[in-house]
């Protein structure tokens, strides 16, 4: 049993902390602030070929798998930048397209989105339905050759940055008469398709939209992969890359967090010569949240393996465990750094209260933590399911 990264993840590790470090959180800062997008970091990281780095080779991409992606995902946050168009555009838009895709889809979509001039978002939640495929309202139907898209999304990241959108929708069965799930890549800017900007109390680049279908027309080609027969596959082959790096996110998040935190408690003195990191009180939370951080990570790096291995049910309970572990230790991590900084830890300049919004959101989406522990519940525990 090995746990330790390959050298060239390594060096990938080490050169994308050294591409985060360059913006840093303050960047980050300044252009959720301002209502602006990460553009120059999203286009250097793709310049170096970060955004592509499980993206085969044959397309520009770096031919690596979900590990890979992970490293960037978690080391990007860790420098206080976390992009969360990472998890919607690399990790669910390019691994479904490239696992069920037509060749046509792949080669006309996959070259950008590893060099990052391509950005598709992810369309799944809606107002009623939320997640569940199995009650959509967002039904695809046949006009003769072409499709007509009806219905509503909501909580869909980056539309504003985007050239596409990837919509789950639901298609009747024409044998059965029962619907099933399909995706379509949609363009952002086809005619009766609206979106609408969410106010979201986090601070971050990347914004929340409302989307309304209104009999959006669609060529054929527009439906993922040769038929209908490749909506499920494709849609579930999304979810265990969304997982994982969202967790991985969330662990770079919890790192950085420590890592601010731990720098001013060191050299904090308020009651003699002694830092107010040699008491417990303050130490104590701050080893905790590490730990928990660390324990996040491992798991992480199991369900990316076992992902990358092919192994993909053993890869949906560990990405499941790995999102709920990240998602807990990262509102660990800066909870306790905000309260180990005091006021300072409420400041903008401190960098840490800047994040408390999106390390709550965390423990909600993609999947909230006790949908994680149904699963866990049913899958892992072989209880009835509960809902």
């Amino acid at each position: 049993m090995n746990f330790d990264l390959t050298p060239e993840q390594d060096q990938l590790r080490d050169a994308v902390r050294t591409l985060g470090r360059k913006y840093g959180h303050s960047y980050f800062v300044e252009k959720a602030k301002a209502g602006e997008h990460t553009t120059e970091l999203w286009h250097e990281a793709g310049r170096l070929g970060y955004l592509g780095v499980n993206i085969p080779t044959e397309y520009g991409g770096g031919g690596g798998g979900i590990t890979e992606l992970a490293i960037v995902c978690e080391e990007l946050a860790a420098a206080g930048c976390p992009l969360l168009l990472l998890v919607v555009s690399p990790a669910i838009a390019a691994t479904v397209i490239n696992k069920h895709g037509t060749d046509e889809q792949r080669k006309r979509h996959l070259p950008g989105l590893a060099d990052g001039s391509r950005k598709i978002v992810f369309a799944i939640t809606e107002p009623e339905a939320g997640s569940n495929f199995h009650r959509l309202g967002t039904v695809a139907r046949r006009d003769d050759d072409d499709w007509l898209l009806s219905g509503r999304k909501c909580y869909i990241s980056g539309v504003d940055e985007a050239q596409h959108v990837l919509v789950v929708a639901r298609t009747e069965d024409s044998a059965t008469g029962k619907l099933r799930p399909a995706l379509f890549i949609v363009p952002t800017d086809a005619p009766g398709l609206e979106c609408s900007k969410l106010d979201m109390e986090i601070l971050s680049p990347e914004n929340q939209f409302l989307l309304y279908l209104d009999d959006v027309r669609l060529p054929a080609d527009a439906l993922v992969g040769e038929s209908l027969d490749a909506g499920l596959p494709a849609l579930f082959s999304g979810l265990n890359p969304e997982r994982i790096t969202v967790a991985a996110m969330g662990a770079g998040t919890g790192r950085y967090a420590i890592e601010r935190a731990s720098g001013y408690t060191a050299t904090r003195k308020v009651w003699g010569g002694r830092s107010i990191g040699s008491h417990q009180g303050v130490a104590h939370p701050l080893a905790h949240a590490a730990v928990q951080v660390e324990l996040a990570r491992l798991m992480i790096y199991r369900a990316a393996s076992l992902y990358d291995a092919g192994r993909d049910l053993e890869a949906g309970v560990s990405g499941n465990m790995a999102k709920y572990a990240a998602g807990e230790a990262a509102a660990l991590a800066v909870d306790t750094a905000v309260q180990v900084l005091g006021g300072a830890g409420m400041t903008t300049e401190y960098g840490v209260a800047t994040l408390l919004g999106a390390v709550r959101a965390g423990r909600i989406a993609p999947v909230s933590r006790e949908m994680i522990l149904n699963f866990v519940a049913q899958h892992v525990l072989g209880q009835d399911k509960s809902y």
